[in-house]
Order: C-alpha cells, then structure tokens, then sequence
C-alpha cells in the first residue's frame, strides 16, 4: 500500500477526511518508469489516471511529419491523464519519463466507484482540471499569438514565479525540450537566448537562467517590446 504521505500532501485531496486515505491507498498502486521509458501511448485505452511522485514526465504529441510537440512538463505532485477517468476513451496524447520517475497510478472504475461515495473528491478534482484547462488555454494562445521571443519570456516569468530562488530560473528540461514545448526548434532558442543576454534581460549560468530585467520580461512576453 502506498504511503498515505504522497496522498494527503497532494491537491486533489486536500480536505478529505483522514478516513478517506486509507480507501484511496487501497485502489491505486505506484509504479517505477526510467528515464526514456514510455508510459502510455496515444491511442492506448484510457485504463486511469497518474499522480507524480518524483522526477519528470512529458505529455506530447508527433505530427505525420514525426516532429514531436511537448504539450505538458509534469513535476512531482501533478495529475495527468484524467480525461481516462471521466470520458472513458483512449489517451489523447503520449507520456514519457524523461528522468527517473515514481508515479500512483489510480485504475478508472476502482477510482468512479470511489467518487460515487466520495463527492468531494468530484470538486477537487474539477478544480484542478479546471486549473489545468487554464494552463492549456494560455500555452495555446502563447503558441498562436505570440512571436518565440515572447513565449520565452512567458515561460521564464512562470517558472521564476514557482521558484524558491527568486531571480533565477533553473531550466528542468534540456533546451531542446524547451525548444518543443515552446513550439520552435533548438537553434532558434539558442539565437533568442543569445540576443536576450546580449541586452541584458537575463544571463545563463549552464542550466540557470538569472533574471536581470523582470519588467522588460514582462514587456516581451506581453508584446510591448521586441529583441533586436
């Protein structure tokens, strides 16, 4: 049985009763991925849903022409694959350790029967898929809208504000991943990054990024200035 710690502390069930982590531990098992290993496909039969542990997934997607499409990076604590639970259909996208990771997995029907009698675990569950429908929202008007330099900027402002080091970003993927999941290719992130330290809004120490102009940032991000 999974240890009640990884459950309690997670978004999805706080407030429920402590009673209620014991059914919850007895329905879901925590499963081990190494890094590179495929965790469902798109396609594959949506069985339940995941909660993060540790390490990293990547939620993506590839064209007809093979180019891969990162939609989601997911850190310890987030769910994924809920639309298993709810609409009983296949996964929509894949999902792939990109490091070592620990994940519980929830099976679908043990999971409905348990919401049935539990309806708070319902709500909190809509609030987070509304949370998550938000996140979406925005990448997809980052992606259509915004011009690269402008969904970086985006994408360091978020990750400085989920920081415990305020100023610096630590980038938790590769820049290649970085690359994929702002919708662009490496080279070009590396041309925007150059140009970003050449007038200083940021400098880069390997995979630390600090943060020298928050508010020109924000301008980029928002349209309101352009690298040069």
């Amino acid at each position: 049985m999974l240890s009640l710690e990884h459950l309690a502390n997670n978004n999805l069930f706080k407030g429920l009763p402590a009673g209620d982590f014991d059914e919850l531990a007895s329905i879901c098992q925590e499963q081990k991925f190494k890094r590179g290993e495929i965790i469902f496909h798109e396609g594959d039969v949506g069985l339940g849903f995941y909660v993060m542990i540790s390490g990293m997934v990547k939620i993506f997607k590839i064209s007809m022409e093979g180019k891969e499409q990162i939609l989601h990076i997911l850190k310890p604590g987030e769910p994924f694959a809920e639309v298993a639970l709810f609409a009983g259909s296949s996964y929509p996208a894949n999902a792939m350790a990109i490091e070592k990771s620990k994940v519980v997995f929830f099976p679908r029907q043990a999971f409905s029967d348990l919401i049935s009698r539990r309806p708070s675990l319902a709500m909190n569950m809509l609030a987070t898929l509304s949370f998550r429908l938000r996140q979406f929202a925005h990448m997809v008007e980052a992606i259509s809208l915004k011009e690269v330099p402008g969904r970086l900027a985006a994408y360091l402002l978020l990750e400085n504000k989920e920081s415990k080091t305020k100023g610096e970003v630590h980038l938790p993927i590769t820049k290649s991943q970085l690359a994929s999941l702002l919708g662009t290719i490496p080279e070009t992130l590396s041309r925007i990054l150059a140009k970003m330290v050449k007038q200083e809004l940021i400098e880069t120490k390997g995979a630390t990024i600090v943060i020298l102009d928050d508010e020109g940032l924000h301008e980029l991000a928002e349209g309101e200035y352009r690298l040069s």
